[in-house]
């Protein structure tokens, strides 16, 4: 009986050894940097540069499908460090905490910088003023009075541009008044759009590439000039001052891969980070990592014409 139960439990795990196998054997047919499906969560702020790139890249690789799921930076980063997700596009890198959870688990992020954003300050038309101090807002998130702006909107309370301001005005919490927190950039322009006096808080990417629907709201808005903590000059998040390091709210986007494999993956960060993903972020008024090259083609008949 005793050689029977041996004998038993070397057949099961022998069977479960093979369906293992299998399984992983299933999974990397399935999936390679190039073909099979993957989901993205992203932070909310960049979805449109990011929903570009995978529109490319789905154009040019036909096997790969990839799903883009928007979400609040805190819950990004919540996701990622539970493993329900394992592929990530955020506006900042992780914290050494945060990587000291991934080594735990034997895992080595995969983190790779592919553009630089920028965080907006708008206002309505109607206001006439187009300038604004860095020092008014941070004063303002500080709770100090006379700061001249009459309440802050911002897309969401866990978002990336609310701990970015958090973090700059150095202050845990916002002001409980005239504050207003919407759950999409989209819903900021347009409450901004319509109210006199209002500075919104946004990614500029939802001003360069706005959607079909949000094209009229955003020619209701400006784009306010900001002067940063030292500097007696304004500058606003174009791709030249981008570029110049002259605009004070600017940070850069990453691509975090916690896949632990060759999947799609480090297939699309690779992308993003290569030659054609650099010139979809030079084209969506974001700064690329690098500039993308340019070739120059010289014809001699041409040139021999014009003498």
């Amino acid at each position: 009986m005793l050689k029977y139960s041996k004998f038993l439990g070397l057949i099961v795990f022998v069977f479960l050894f093979a369906m293992c196998n299998q399984t992983s054997k299933n999974k990397s047919d399935k999936e390679t940097i190039l073909k099979g499906s993957l989901d993205i969560t992203v932070d909310e702020t960049v979805k449109p540069i990011v929903d570009d790139q995978v529109a490319v890249f789905e154009g040019t690789y036909y096997s790969a499908k990839i799903t883009v799921n928007p979400k609040s930076e805190a819950e990004l980063i919540n996701d990622l460090l539970n493993q329900k997700t394992k592929v990530v596009i955020a506006t900042r890198d992780l914290t050494k905490e945060e990587l000291s959870r991934f080594e735990k688990s034997k895992i080595k992020p995969r983190v790779t910088p592919f553009a630089k954003d920028a965080i907006a300050f708008i206002s309505s038309k109607s206001n006439n003023d187009t300038l604004i101090a860095l020092k008014s807002v941070i004063d303002f998130m500080q709770g100090k009075p006379d700061t001249g702006i009459k309440g802050l909107v911002f897309d969401n309370p866990n978002s990336s541009t609310v701990r970015y301001m958090k973090e700059l005005a150095k202050v845990k919490n916002v002001p409980t008044q005239n504050v207003y927190s919407f759950k999409t950039n989209d819903e900021v322009i347009k409450f901004v759009s319509e109210n006199d006096g209002m500075i919104g808080v946004v990614g500029v990417n939802w001003l360069s590439q706005p959607s079909t629907e949000m094209v009229d709201i955003v020619k209701k808005i400006n784009i306010l000039s900001v002067k940063g903590l030292n500097s007696d000059k304004y500058y606003s998040p174009t791709q030249n001052d981008l570029a110049e390091v002259k605009y004070p709210l600017a940070r850069d986007l990453f691509i975090i891969n916690c896949q632990g494999y060759n999947g799609l993956g480090m297939g699309f960060g690779s992308f993003i980070a290569g030659e054609i993903g650099q010139r979809i972020v030079l084209k969506s008024g974001l700064l690329p990592v690098r500039t993308p090259g340019r070739k120059l083609q010289i014809r001699n008949k041409l040139l021999k014409d014009n003498e």
